[in-house]
């Protein structure tokens, strides 16, 4: 298995729990919120390039953008699929 996948699987769980922390209100279940960790950080590397900070950090940058990304994400799903807090 290549490291970079690994890499990804810890940032998304990471990020999800957090989220779900932030967020509150019912989770969608740990393999979801892994799932949304993993395209939070994808979202939140989109939106941070676009307003001008760099690719590059470390790993608390990386799970600080995923966790941003992942908020938007849950915030939007929340509201396509009605689920509140």
């Amino acid at each position: 298995m290549d490291h970079g996948i690994i890499w990804w699987i810890i940032v998304g769980l990471i990020a999800g729990f957090l989220t779900g922390k932030i967020m509150k209100g019912s989770g969608f279940g740990a393999l979801v919120d892994i799932i949304v960790g993993i395209i939070g950080a994808v979202v939140g590397g989109f939106i941070m390039s676009h307003l001008g900070f760099a690719g590059q950090g470390g790993l608390i940058y990386t799970i600080c953008v995923a966790v941003v990304g992942a908020v938007i994400l849950t915030f939007l799903l929340r509201l396509i699929t009605g689920r509140r807090a």
